[in-house]
């Protein structure tokens, strides 16, 4: 049944009066009678379908272009630019007493684009809701259907997992209810993030520092890094010493090393320097013998294509991405790039935890990789690879959605980072559907023992090499400590061969602590505790270094100080916000609430009135906590003290200490060896007080308004002599003259 709006009492009183008048009216034989009876009992939608096209609502206005392009005449694409309702931000807007009520208003902003849609669905045949395939597009298009008057009951929704015409136009012609179930989730997620982090933020205001929130994912997340800081303050190293040594199989002139492992029949390892020269000593003239050489081959299966985790932690240690970029760009390669002049999706739906792929999609793969590597690197059955535990599985994984075109086949119609993320994606994609490698590992065991000494030693040397490449043809696996597993091979040796000690080394090293969380490896960690969900990973990461309680330097994640005054208020008060046991089953009730198996309301009937309990224990027991403020070397030049770093709602600022009496603020700025083109002076990079984005100002501003977006540069135009400014062109960095456009190659950006 058409998806139509819902008919109005207005509309309803009109035709009661139509079928009043034809009643009373005469007619021919009862054939006008018939005839106005009738056409009184057309639904709106049907007196629409004469003058109006079919209507697609999607969220963002580039994908809503490229879907334009596969529907064709009939249909209007309009977007809704995301959400288009939420709770208020001034109040709690739930309804706690009335069985957790939500208060929805419109968002900022979106009232004229609700207007311009509400004006396309009263003269549209049919309205379709296309939002994205997930909880959160569930909502999206739930709420436009509250808005339009649609009834959700109908076959409004349509869903596709990859922006491609026949995916549209497949999903086009089998729409479906609403799913409540979906949007019953979502609602419970969002209403029970509201009531944390409206009711805790209060708190933390009044006991520690103005302007702090608190939030439940972020919560966890911080106190894992936390936790991670604690272990390394705690660790205390241990000495150790490895003692390696170099043989070489009698005249050969390939040498290889081999490690210490064993003294008298048991592991041994040196503790200290005293042990390591005894060690020395008692192989000083030693002879050294093979005792035991093992063989063997194994397979590398290939890995599974990407889910959003994944292609986060490998888009983190490839290519230095943070979530929150990585995300971005995935989302433009999902919404349709333009290619030869036609828009198209070019990779599958980018949040997803499943690995599962279609048939049709395996089997273009195959054809594929048979044509381009030959029929040894395609199994004989396609890949099927075993998803995670808790697992959605609502999406395939991450693929290209057309395997024919390749990275440097459409190098030319993208920027340098979609390039680069589509490339991981599609040779990740075509590595998991090829066979395994085949590597052949040898490992050795040397007997070493000198004459007229009763201590024996034992040393391990192992070696590989590959014996047939397989996917690893197309794709390998990154690492956290960027480092890539390399072929290491060793000479031909056989039971029995004696070797000449070259050299013998001590090597003094020390036990480490664990290493602290990079953004993929805390992406990981937060998968595999089922913390969150694929599109909950980004988010929370940029919210805990936003609001100051996680720094990143360096691709490393560590705590502030305020993050762990935070962190140990919480678990001292709120053990359960801040657990991960708490937190994982909490999102396995979620889903619960999605599979139809759980009430939202139910669940955050469950966990509000413990918290509130807890709530107000908390703010009758915790005392005051003061955390001083950083001291920067910046004088305030009203009173000549030294200021100090504070975080407000646009970010850190620098402050004068003696607030109230002396109410100066600075930004923060930082200056740029370039000197500003209009007068002279230093430019100073600055941040803008929405979003925090980067921007170059003049130091004499306002007296001198020159402003620029892009990281200036030091070289002038060679063609005019102007100002240039650095640039990511579609075939890497490049300078860019902003008077007469001229561009010239550069290796790198000297800005970054």
């Amino acid at each position: 049944m058409a998806a139509t709006r819902k008919t109005t009492a207005t509309e309803e009183n009109r035709n009661q009066e139509k079928k009043a008048a034809v009643k009373k009216a005469p007619s021919k034989k009862g054939t006008t009678a018939k005839k106005a009876t009738a056409a009184s009992k057309k639904p709106a939608a049907a007196k629409r379908a004469a003058k109006g096209e079919k209507l697609v609502v999607v969220e963002s206005p580039a994908k809503a272009k490229t879907i334009t392009k596969f529907l064709g005449k009939g249909f209007r694409v309009v977007a809704s630019n995301g959400h288009v309702r939420d709770l208020p931000k001034s109040q709690l807007g739930v309804d706690v007493e009335n069985g957790f009520t939500p208060k929805y208003i419109t968002l900022r902003g979106r009232g004229e684009v609700l207007e311009r849609i509400r004006k396309e669905a009263r003269g549209a045949e049919r309205v379709y809701l296309a939002t994205d395939p997930d909880r959160e597009g569930e909502a999206i298009s739930w709420h436009l259907s509250q808005v339009l008057g649609i009834d959700g009951g109908e076959d409004c929704r349509i869903v596709f997992n990859e922006i491609t015409p026949n995916a549209v136009k497949n999903a086009i012609k089998s729409p479906r209810p609403l799913d409540m179930d979906l949007v019953d989730a979502q609602q419970a997620r969002r209403l029970l993030d509201r009531l944390v982090g409206y009711k805790l933020s209060p708190l933390l205001w009044a006991k520690v520092r103005k302007g702090l929130s608190a939030g439940r994912v972020q919560s966890v997340a911080t106190r894992i890094l936390c936790d991670r800081e604690e272990e390394i303050r705690a660790f205390v190293p241990e000495e150790y010493w490895v003692i390696t040594a170099l043989l070489a199989p009698g005249k050969a002139k390939k040498t290889f090393e081999a490690k210490l492992a064993a003294k008298n029949g048991k592991k041994y390892e040196a503790r200290c320097e005293a042990d390591a020269m005894a060690v020395k000593e008692a192989l000083a003239g030693a002879s050294y013998r093979a005792a035991e050489v093992k063989k063997a081959e194994k397979l590398r299966n290939a890995p599974p294509p990407f889910t959003t985790s994944n292609l986060q932690q490998e888009a983190a240690r490839k290519l230095g991405f943070t979530t929150k970029r990585t995300m971005l760009i995935a989302q433009q390669l999902y919404e349709g790039v333009e290619v030869k002049g036609v828009g198209t999706g070019l990779v599958t739906y980018i949040r997803t935890d499943s690995v599962r792929v279609s048939a049709d999609a395996q089997q273009a793969t195959m054809a594929l990789l048979r044509e381009r590597f030959g029929e040894q690197y395609v199994p004989e059955k396609p890949n099927v690879f075993k998803g995670r535990k808790n697992a959605q599985d609502a999406h395939e994984a991450i693929r290209p959605s057309y395997p024919e075109m390749t990275p440097d086949a459409i190098k030319q119609y993208l920027t340098p980072e979609q390039y680069k993320l589509y490339r991981l994606i599609y040779n990740r994609f075509l590595a998991s559907q090829m066979t395994p490698a085949r590597i052949e590992t040898v490992s050795v065991l040397l007997n070493a023992q000198k004459k007229g000494n009763k201590d024996a030693f034992d040393f391990r040397a192992t070696g590989s090499r590959v014996l047939f490449d397989g996917y690893t043809a197309v794709y390998t696996e990154g690492h956290d400590n960027g480092e890539e597993e390399k072929e290491s091979r060793l000479p031909a040796i056989a039971e029995g061969d004696e070797f000449a000690c070259l050299d013998l080394k001590a090597d003094q090293h020390f036990t480490q602590p664990p290493m602290r969380y990079t953004e993929a490896s805390l992406v990981r960690e937060l998968e595999e505790l089922g913390i969150g969900r694929p599109s909950t990973f980004a988010p929370t990461i940029t919210t805990i270094i936003e609001r100051g309680y996680v720094k990143r330097e360096k691709r490393v994640l560590y705590p502030t100080e305020l993050g762990e005054i935070v962190t140990r208020l919480m678990k001292e008060n709120f053990p359960d916000i801040v657990d991960v046991k708490f937190t994982a089953d909490m999102e396995e009730k979620l889903d619960d609430v999605e599979e139809g198996k759980l009430k939202g309301t139910a669940l955050l009937g469950e966990f509000y009135g413990p918290f509130e309990k807890t709530l107000e224990k908390a703010e009758a027991t915790i005392e005051k906590v003061e955390i001083a403020d950083e001291v920067s070397d910046v004088a305030c030049d009203k009173c000549g003290a030294m200021m100090v770093y504070k975080t407000g709602r646009f970010g850190r600022f620098l402050a004068c200490p003696n607030f109230p009496e002396c109410r100066n603020t600075k930004p923060i700025t930082e200056p740029v060896d370039v000197p500003c083109p209009k007068c002279g002076a230093k430019l100073l990079k600055r941040y803008a007080k929405k979003g925090g984005k980067p921007f170059y100002g003049c130091e004499r501003y306002p007296e001198c308004d020159f402003v620029c977006w892009d990281p200036p540069a030091k070289e002038k135009c060679p063609n005019c002599g102007g100002f240039m400014v650095q640039k990511n062109g579609r075939s890497g960095p490049e300078l860019k003259c902003t008077a007469c456009g001229n561009t010239v190659k550069t290796a790198k950006n000297a800005d970054e």
